[in-house]
């Protein structure tokens, strides 16, 4: 009889990615409440920022402030949000444009899982985690929240 050898298999990916001057900046400002966005060769302002132009693929070093309240260009509601989503309730992934940007960028929007409260063109503003758990990330933006609200 053939003896079966067996060993235990972890697969698993680990790395770190070590971020540039561009994108450092970018989560730098999020930890201490700002967003900011660098303009590209053409003037329009990229939020998030690249680090090259999509256009030319030259550097992108000039940065520039935007708002915290812009418009939902679009969006698409999700019912059931799974675990490591944004939310733990309805809410809706939305394309945002915020003031002073020239593209938008897709974030969460909560309407206290009304979906009839969402809609093109709406106004939204940043709800911001508190400030003790920022830790330079993309969800030191907990979500978007009616600009009204």
């Amino acid at each position: 009889m053939t003896e079966l050898l067996a060993a235990p298999v972890d697969v698993n990916f680990p790395y770190t990615r070590s971020l540039g001057p561009v994108l450092s900046r970018f989560l730098t400002g999020l930890k201490e409440g700002r967003i900011e966005g660098v303009r590209a060769k053409d003037g329009r302002v990229l939020v998030p920022p690249p680090e090259y132009d999509p256009l030319t693929s030259e550097d992108l070093d000039e940065f520039v402030e935007v708002g915290q309240e812009g418009e939902v260009v679009t969006w698409a509601w999700l019912d059931q949000p799974l675990q490591g989503q944004p939310l733990d309730r309805p809410f809706a992934w939305a394309l945002v444009r915020l003031d002073g940007a020239d593209v938008p960028m897709i974030h969460a929007v909560d309407t206290g899982g009304d979906a009839s409260a969402v809609s093109t063109g709406m106004r939204v503003r940043v709800r911001w985690r508190p400030e003790a758990e920022r830790e330079g990330h993309i969800r030191d933006i907990e979500c978007f929240v009616p600009a009204g609200a």
